[in-house]
This record gives C-alpha cells, sequence and structure tokens, in this order.
C-alpha cells in the first residue's frame, strides 16, 4: 500500500525539449498596439484622387503625350467653360438638368422608402410587393425606355419617371433590408413594454432602418445622375446631356469634357452632402469610416 502511494504521488519528470510547447510570442508593451484600422481620416481627404487625376491629365497635355483631337486639353476645356458660363449657355443647361434630378430623387426616395416600410412591417405588404420589385430590379430602368416612351411621351414627365424608377428600386432594396435586418429582441422587447404602434416604429424601427436607408440614399443619388445622363441625350432639346449630345455631332470634345465634369462635381458634392447628414444623424455609431 505504501509503495502503491509512493508510485502514484511522484512527481512526474519535466517534459523534455521536444514536448515542450512553443513559446508564446511576448506581449506588445503598452502603448505600441499594432493598429489594425484603416487609420486617422484626412478632412478632404477624399478629395486627393480627383486632384491627382487632373495633374496627371494636365503634365500628358502639356507633355504632348494627349492628342488634343482625342481628349482636349485642361486648359482648353477651363477656356470652353468660361466660354460656355458668359453666354449663360451652361447656367441654363445645368438648371433644368438639376430640375429634373432633383424631382427624381424625390419621388424615388419617397417612392422606396413608402414600399420598403409596407413591406417590411407587414407580412401582406411583403407577399405582395416584394416579389414584383424584385423582379424590377433584375430589369434595368433604362430598359423600359421604349415602353415609357409609348405611355409618357418624350417629354419632362417620362425623363423624371425613369429617374425616379431608378432610384426607387434602390432605395426600396437596401431600406427594406435594413428592416427586416432588425433584431428579433428589440421587437419582443417592445412587447414587453406594451410600446403602441408609433412609439414602436419611432423608438425601434426608425433607428434600425436608418443605416439602411443612408446606403440607399447614396446609390439613388448616384442612380439618379446616371439616368438623367441617359434621358437628356433622347429626345432633348435642352439640360447637359443635350448640350454634350450637340457637342459630339461637332467633335466639340471640349464641350463634353466640361458635361462630364458637371455631372462629375454634382455626383461627388452630393454624395459628399448625403455622407455628411449620415454622419450627423448616426453619430452613436463607432466604424471604420470614421
Amino acid at each position: 500500500m505504501t509503495e502503491l502511494l509512493t508510485h502514484t504521488t511522484r512527481p512526474a519528470p519535466p517534459p523534455t525539449a521536444a514536448a515542450s510547447p512553443a513559446k508564446a510570442p511576448p506581449a506588445a508593451p503598452r502603448g505600441t498596439r499594432r493598429r489594425l484600422g484603416p487609420g486617422r481620416t484626412v478632412p478632404f481627404g477624399r478629395l486627393i484622387g480627383p486632384v491627382l487625376v487632373i495633374a496627371l491629365w494636365w503634365a500628358a497635355s502639356a507633355t504632348g503625350y494627349l492628342d488634343p483631337r482625342i481628349l482636349s486639353g485642361p486648359g482648353t476645356v477651363l477656356s470652353t467653360a468660361s466660354d460656355l458660363v458668359s453666354s449663360g449657355r451652361l447656367q441654363d443647361n445645368v438648371l433644368i438638368s438639376l430640375q429634373r434630378a432633383g424631382l427624381g430623387l424625390f419621388f424615388g426616395v419617397t417612392a422606396g422608402v413608402l414600399l420598403a416600410v409596407a413591406a417590411g412591417l407587414s407580412r401582406t405588404g411583403e407577399y405582395l410587393l416584394d416579389g414584383p420589385l424584385q423582379i424590377k430590379r433584375a430589369i434595368p430602368s433604362l430598359a423600359m425606355l421604349p415602353l415609357l416612351i409609348l405611355w409618357l411621351g418624350i417629354g419632362e414627365q417620362m425623363k423624371v419617371t425613369v429617374i425616379a424608377l431608378g432610384v426607387a428600386v434602390n432605395m426600396y432594396i437596401n431600406t427594406y433590408a435594413s428592416l427586416t435586418g432588425i433584431d428579433s429582441r428589440y421587437v419582443e422587447l417592445a412587447e414587453g413594454l406594451d410600446l403602441s404602434r408609433a412609439q414602436f416604429i419611432r423608438k425601434v424601427v426608425v433607428p434600425g432602418s436608418l443605416p439602411g436607408f443612408f446606403v440607399g440614399l447614396r446609390l439613388g443619388v448616384t442612380a439618379s445622375w446616371l439616368g438623367l445622363i441617359v434621358v437628356e441625350q433622347i429626345n432633348a432639346t435642352s439640360g447637359i446631356g443635350y448640350m454634350m449630345f450637340q457637342a459630339q455631332q461637332y467633335a466639340q470634345s471640349d464641350v463634353i469634357i466640361v458635361g462630364l465634369v458637371a455631372y462629375g462635381i454634382f455626383g461627388f458634392a452630393s454624395d459628399a452632402a448625403v455622407r455628411a447628414v449620415e454622419r450627423k444623424v448616426l453619430s452613436w455609431r463607432r466604424t471604420l469610416a470614421g
């Protein structure tokens, strides 16, 4: 018995070097942790890319690598833009284009959000609306141009409708996905607190759907400009796209570039405005975007 106890209580021999586990890497000293995020934000950092593109364009034009018959240089484009502003032609076309894009964006956002709320908060609405809208997502709005021209003609109503359709689909898809992605525990908590329908929408639905709403809004803004470019080149008599189409017939690449720059500036500025509002409204979130 004593021998058994002695044998069982004998300490185990130390592990050999081959059997010893690998040593863990030394922990980094405090204050020197490896940063895994994208880094700090730089004020107006998003302008670095466009400025670099313009600098390369200017350098290629100045050194003769860029044929002005194919693509006019920045100096020529600036001179053309100044002439268009002096004659008032650019301002008139820009105002008409902004009106079309603004109306299409307004109607598209309104329709998309209302459809998403109806489908996201009601099984009946989901069964009736989600299927047709998913089918519409697979059909580009531009593919419906012949039918819309047949129904609405070639006037402003058709142009605004094409823009609104593209915006509405983006708004619906993202807002609906955000609504249906709300954690069911919040719904159960609202039911446990005996919240009314209005309180449930205000305190649970709206905050939970805002991230998807802003994603859809950014895509909708982009869709409004894409739709505008197309509809303004179909039997239009005004707008930036019409100005570019007329310049194409006379091989005026400088006027075409002025129109493209105008589209780019408005698209960049509108997206930046939406991002600024999003950061303000969703300031409670901590994300990699900063």
